[in-house]
């Protein structure tokens, strides 16, 4: 009985690695049989698409899935989940289906959400289940033969069952078992040895025989199938899933051609094709034997395998090559097959697997109207098992694959057509192209203003006053009358007098706002074209919907400004439209800086001279938004008005960088030189750990970051990072994380507070946003004034300087005017001044050390995000001192401060313990190194936690520690945990044990050297703090003796 496994992909996987990734894969063990699936590397969503085949032994056993990370010395364990084969088989159809299935944490693993994986988990269908189990309660099915039809029948990778293999066999047995075992369709096939066991089996019952011979004759059947019928049967089978995402290994095609994809899905992969065999030509191989594709009924796809001879080369000779192609999607537009080549008489090649996805997906359509095809081809090592020989193989795959490719493009290029980009035309160009101005006639105009009840009734009334005065007779002069003045004599004539003054009031405004709109009709910035290089913006407004009305006609006449940057752009005006249709498209002259928002208000008009009513207003974040989600999108409006309508507005919004790379290098440069010191560019890994933070968008790049405490309550240890858009901070203190950022344009103000005692000496940054701004990041602030202005406090930079002028370099540059620009720069030009002499002074005394110099030097390190400590001991006695008596060391006593000072921490200081959460405390502490310890001085400040243990008595108590002003201090913080135990009522001493451990914020190559010291220098300061203790208990212990 076999077990058929299916590791399709996972989700949401913790990151282990340093760089925020994680090189996953997975292991299956049943009972003793186990295997493994590839690496898929830097990814927290990896997809595996590998089937497995396993024999059943016993129904009480349980499938252990565990996925692992890849590290170059041992192997990190991320999560697990157990399956029992009885759930498997107690369910109606022997299968448990496609589930999710959450990895389960090691039990002390501080790693709590380890992710999902998705696992299809079912029983063979080739055999009645029913034969098959009472098979194993009478013994009659032998793990041998069980075990050779797993390896035999397995569905993707039978290969890697058949890994294990005696070391005492000779290479050439190794390899011909190998190939006979990849060859092998029935017993006659097997190796020897197989062979051997297979006669020592008891006989099988005809009934096992009978069903063997009819899945032959099905699979005979099958292969006689014309390839169309055996595709249109597999899209027929299709639920419609996204396309396999390509092999991490790279691209090595990547072309569109003038064909349909179903075409060239069969000029490639048909049975009746002649490529392959014009490719062989090409190669020089020889020996091509093509197999028939045929329809695995248990995986439902399509398979085929094909051999042939690889041409020889300088280094290596003609091998064989075997080719197993599967179909992993057919839906009639997009086709996925995954290759997998095995080269048997290669060296080392029962480690490793070369695989080949080709992808092929609709094109754009061409502006001919004929259809095109997007094909996409990658690959990957994968590698069944360890070999020191790893880097070497996969160096020498990939130059081979990349030469193979290049004759499969030119290939192609002959017999296909070949698509240029730059005929298709751009995404963006698509999008606006089916936009049109809509034009409209003055008799349109005129209809909609004048075809109303206003001015029909007004024309009736006048045409019923002159007929009227046609039939009437003159009146006599009476009253106040005189010639050619004639009063009305009623009530009724002053009613109907006032009646028609209003109505021709009314038609005068309409016909003057008729008048203003033959004008106007056509205005607007549509059609003004942008100039220059940087970021482009382009913005089509399509049409509005449900826009409010402020007139007495239930219609608007509403206009949309548009305003990025400083810059303006005008729509047309609509008149007398509630859901009017614009098709108008605006450019904003290209930009140095990224903008960060584009603020949308929608007008009503009223005339040249009035004042506009606004009818709603949004603003489009660039930072939250995700730009290819804008290129169609309906925008909310808000205010009042609009949201009792619910109005909104159809954009598509683009955002092109037309300089590449290099805007962003200009950036810096220029960025330079405000700040007056090199800004280095970051490495892409540096800027997608950054964007991964913040959840950002892929364009959005890191400037700088520092080290730096968030004032609150308490202060905050974590990094304040920088980039053209945003300025973001982010902590994470015992585990508790704090992350916000706010964007430069939020700033109203930026000042420094002097060094106070509450500030551990340090000048403190105080950044205020503008009334209503940043409401986001409102956790990280201080204060809040009655007006909404947050204020967030910044203090102990490891180099201030370089920190203030990064800061004001930044917000002036995005959100301050030129006046603004200049009168801050007048009047910090002292300070500039003064910066200068002390970063000179600095300067030239880190010429006098060469190992300062060679340290300090090393600005390259990048930010790697925070990781999962490693802790190790660095400290450990049992004391003859109470454990209360210890605890003095963290109270703020006189006692803590001589233990300190013997330890040569000297002008140390603390806060009061303040309470956090229930039976948790927190202080911080600030001290300076003494010259004998540390010939850079430097300051250090800490953030302690206390609180009781669980599960016996004592305390423990977390430090996390930065140094200032020694050299790499910004590059890595100081974990440090004290576990004082009580071992007892009868005992009057305690235990202490102390670890510790370094998180790298940043890498560098001097981190063992670093770490060796810190280690060395951490060690004998406990000794001294803890024997201080012990020498005090002691004194006074015999002083109150006496």
């Amino acid at each position: 009985m076999k077990l058929l496994v299916r590791v399709i992909e996972a989700r949401n996987m913790p990151p282990m690695d340093p760089n925020g990734l994680t090189d996953p894969y997975v292991k299956l063990k049943l009972g003793h049989q186990r295997v493994k699936t590839k690496v898929v590397k830097k990814c927290l969503n990896p997809s595996w698409c590998e089937e497995f085949s396993f024999k059943v032994e016993d129904l009480k056993e349980q499938l252990v899935v565990s996925v692992y990370d890849e590290d170059k010395l041992r192997d990190d364990f991320v999560g697990s989940v157990k399956i029992p084969i009885s759930s498997v088989f107690d369910t109606v159809d022997k299968s448990l289906g496609t589930v999710w299935y959450p990895l389960q944490p090691k039990k002390k693993s501080k790693i709590k959400d380890c992710g999902e994986i998705l696992l299809t988990i079912c029983f063979s269908q080739n055999n009645p289940l029913s034969d098959l189990q009472s098979q194993i309660e009478n013994g009659t099915m032998s793990p041998a033969r069980s075990s050779t039809s797993s390896r035999i029948s397995s569905p993707l990778r039978s290969e890697e069952l058949t890994a294990p293999i005696k070391e005492e066999k000779s290479n050439k047995e190794k390899l011909s078992g190998l190939i006979s075992q990849i060859f092998s369709r029935n017993n006659e096939l097997l190796p020897p040895s197989v062979s051997n066991k297979m006669t020592e089996l008891p006989e099988v019952p005809e009934t096992d025989e009978s069903e063997v011979s009819e899945d032959k004759s099905d699979e005979l059947s099958s292969s006689s199938s014309n390839f169309e019928e055996l595709v249109k049967k597999l899209e027929e089978k299709d639920e419609g899933g996204e396309m396999p995402a390509n092999l991490p290994g790279g691209i090595m095609l990547d072309q569109m051609y003038a064909i349909a994809p179903s075409e060239l899905n069969s000029f490639l992969f048909s049975s009746e094709s002649s490529y392959l065999k014009q490719l062989a030509d090409i190669q020089g191989s020889t020996d091509l034997q093509v197999g028939p594709w045929k329809f695995d009924t248990e995986t439902g796809s399509l398979k085929r395998t094909f051999t042939y001879v690889k041409a020889p080369s300088r280094l290596i000779k003609a091998i064989k090559a075997i080719e197993d192609q599967t179909y992993l999607k057919a839906d009639g537009k997009c086709f996925s097959v995954l290759a997998s080549v095995n080269t048997p008489e290669a060296p080392y090649a029962s480690n490793y697997r070369v695989e080949v996805q080709t992808s092929i997906s609709p094109g754009p359509e061409l502006p001919s109207g004929e259809e095109c095809s997007h094909l996409v081809v990658s690959w990957r090592m994968n590698f069944l098992h360890n070999t020191m020989m790893k880097g070497m193989i996969e160096g020498g795959a990939r130059q081979g694959v990349k030469e193979s490719f290049e004759q499969v493009a030119s290939l192609l290029s002959e017999k296909l057509k070949v698509v240029d980009l730059k005929d298709i035309g751009s995404e963006k160009e698509q999008a606006l192209a089916s936009l049109q101005v809509e034009k409209q006639s003055d008799w349109k105009l005129a209809v909609q203003y004048f075809a109303n009840f206003t001015v029909i009734s007004t024309i009736l009334m006048g045409f019923y006053v002159l007929v009227h005065m046609f039939l009437a007779k003159p009146s006599t002069i009476q009253g106040l009358e005189f010639g050619g003045l004639d009063l009305p004599d009623s009530i009724g004539e002053v009613v109907v007098c006032g009646v028609l003054v209003l109505q021709g009031e009314r038609v005068m405004n309409l016909i003057s706002s008729f008048l203003r709109a033959r004008v106007h009709k056509v205005g607007g910035d549509h059609g003004i074209k942008a100039t220059g290089d940087g970021w482009l913006l382009t913005v089509a407004l399509v049409e509005g919907t449900n826009l409010p009305t402020v007139d007495s006609s239930c219609l608007s006449d509403p206009y949309v400004v548009f305003t990025c940057n400083g810059k303006t752009r005008t729509s047309s005006i609509k008149f007398q439209k509630s859901d009017p249709r614009w098709n108008e498209i605006f450019e904003f002259d290209a930009m140095d800086d990224p903008p960060s928002t584009l603020d949308v208000e929608v007008f009503d008009f009223d005339g040249p001279f009035d004042e506009a009513v606004s009818l709603g207003y949004t603003q489009i974040n660039f930072v939250r938004s995700n730009i290819s989600d804008l290129g169609d999108v309906w925008v909310p409006l808000q205010g009042q008005l609009a949201q009792a309508c619910q109005s909104k507005l159809h954009l598509r919004i683009f955002l092109n960088n037309t300089r590449g790379s290099n805007i962003i290098k200009e950036y810096l440069t220029k960025m330079e030189k405000e700040v007056g010191k090199k800004i280095k560019l970051r490495s892409p890994q540096t800027n997608s750990a950054f964007q991964k933070l913040f959840k950002l968008p892929p364009e959005e790049f890191l400037i700088n970051d520092f080290t730096c405490h968030l004032k609150r309550k308490m202060p905050l240890q974590g990094r304040l990072f920088l980039s053209a858009r945003i300025i973001g901070f982010h902590g994470d203190l015992f585990g508790h994380k704090t992350n916000f950022y706010f964007l430069w344009e939020d700033i109203e103000d930026v000042q420094v507070v002097p060094p106070t005692l509450s500030s551990m000496g340090s000048p403190v940054v105080v950044i205020t946003l503008h009334p209503g701004r940043g409401l986001d990041a409102k956790h990280g602030a201080k204060t809040e004034d009655a007006e909404g202005r947050l204020k967030f406090h910044f203090q102990s930079f490891v180099s201030f300087n370089v920190a203030h002028r990064t800061i004001m370099a930044l917000w002036r540059a995005r959100s301050l005017s030129p006046e603004q620009k200049a009168e801050i720069a007048e009047e910090e030009s002292d300070d500039k001044n003064q910066q200068l002499l002390e970063d000179e002074s600095s300067s030239i005394k880190s010429d006098d050390d060469s190992e300062s110099r060679s340290l300090q030097s090393e600005e390259s390190g990048s930010f790697l995000g925070l990781e999962d400590i490693s802790m190790s001991t660095v400290y450990s006695s049992v004391l003859s001192v109470p454990s209360n008596f210890v605890m003095e060391l963290f109270s703020g006593s006189e006692l803590e401060r001589r233990a300190m000072d013997r330890a040569h921490c000297v002008n140390y200081s603390t806060s009061p313990w303040e309470f956090e959460k229930t039976d948790v405390y927190q202080r911080q502490t600030y001290y300076k190194f003494d010259v004998s310890v540390s010939r850079y001085g430097g300051e250090v400040t800490s953030s302690q936690q206390k609180s009781r243990l669980t599960d016996r008595n004592g305390w423990l108590v977390e430090e996390v520690t930065t140094l200032h002003g020694v050299p790499l201090g910004d590059y890595f913080t100081l974990h440090t945990k004290y576990q004082i135990e009580d071992p007892g009522s009868r005992s009057t001493g305690c235990k202490v044990v102390v670890h510790f451990g370094i998180a790298w914020l940043k890498s560098t190559k001097h981190k063992k050297k670093i770490t060796k010291n810190i280690h060395a220098n951490l060690q004998d300061r406990m000794t001294i703090m803890f024997s201080t203790i012990e020498k005090e208990f002691v004194s006074g212990k015999q002083q109150s003796q006496t």
